[in-house]
């Protein structure tokens, strides 16, 4: 009998794809590559959507492809008149039943700012964040080779990544205290890291499943386009050996911390400036009301973009422009 969904919650840069590595390894779950979709079709087309316009919608969507599964295996799966839920459940159900397993998983750190949606969508689903100093995030973050399509709500720079970090790490731990409460779990990095097994064992306990040795042998089997910006991927899991200490320029680290400098402490981490200057607290609070609008502004023209035609056909375009 198949278990909950399993979510894993991060900000970008802060060990989710290493967590769904390893828990993917499981032969009771699959987690497949981020997903992206469901606020989009959220937005398309509401809590009761049309079955044949959504199915058509699904169909044009490029990740949805890659996974390998088709509108008309969705289609099969639903009942009379069903939900949004309805319709995205058999998504994931019919990758994991492709891949011989039951149980499903997400893993998208876009979703940090939907959780809401998420829970509605997975009903007593099990959330797993992974949390990392937000400092070495950062300088991951920075550090990426790719850089997504157009999103004007993605951080610019340090400054914008330390409010994204601070507002989505206490979104998801306020969410894990109530909407979610008992079925959240907080895991740091570091940690994971430094002690895989135990960690990892911890994890797998809380999502009731069973450990297998395999779970931390991801990197033998890591697909070469998960590289580029994974590169560690490839290698057993071991602490970074980035350290924000030695690449992060003293203003810097002290702009993140007059943005994000309270939370670090609340997660255990210390801090090297626990009293920025006055004008740097200054600048951090301008920096912090500037991300907040540009995300909700950038949210509410989004979702109107979604439901006009130049949604079907940024379909097309991601099409024409993913690998093959």
């Amino acid at each position: 009998m198949s278990g909950p969904p399993v979510v894993i919650l991060g900000v970008s840069r802060s060990g989710t794809t290493l967590l769904k590595e390893m828990l993917d390894g499981s032969s009771e779950l699959a987690i497949p590559t981020e997903s992206y979709f469901i606020p989009q079709l959220w937005d398309r087309h509401g809590p009761e959507p049309d079955p044949e316009a959504i199915l058509d919608d699904l169909g044009r969507i490029a990740r949805v492809r890659e996974w390998g599964v088709t509108p008309e295996e969705v289609r099969r799966r639903l009942p009379a008149e069903p939900s949004f839920r309805d319709v995205i459940v058999p998504v994931y159900r019919a990758y994991a039943q492709r891949r011989g397993k039951e149980r499903f998983g997400d893993k998208t750190p876009a979703y940090m700012q939907y959780l809401e949606l998420l829970d509605s969508v997975f009903p007593g689903a099990q959330y797993v964040h992974i949390v990392r100093d937000g400092r070495d995030a950062g300088l991951s973050f920075l550090g990426m080779r790719r850089r997504p399509r157009f999103n004007w709500a993605r951080p610019r720079g340090l400054g914008d990544f330390a409010c994204q970090w601070d507002l989505e790490v206490r979104a998801a731990q306020e969410f894990g205290a109530t909407t979610a409460r008992g079925r959240y779990l907080e895991l740091r990095y570091e940690d994971l890291v430094a002690e895989p097994e135990p960690r990892l064992r911890k994890v797998c306990d809380f999502l009731g499943l069973a450990f297998e040795p395999k779970m931390l042998e991801y990197h033998r089997e890591v697909e070469p386009e998960r590289l580029q910006d994974h590169p560690r991927l490839s290698e057993p899991p071991a602490p970074s050996a980035r350290d924000w200490r030695e690449e992060l320029a003293p203003e810097d680290a002290e702009r993140f911390e007059a943005i994000a400098g309270p939370l670090l402490e609340d997660l255990g981490y210390l801090r090297a400036h626990p009293r920025p200057a006055l004008k740097t607290l200054v600048r951090a609070r301008v920096e912090r009301a500037a991300f907040r609008l540009r995300v909700s502004s950038w949210k509410k023209g989004l979702s109107l973009v979604r439901r006009s035609p130049v949604w079907r056909a940024r379909q097309v375009y991601i099409r024409s422009t993913s690998p093959s």
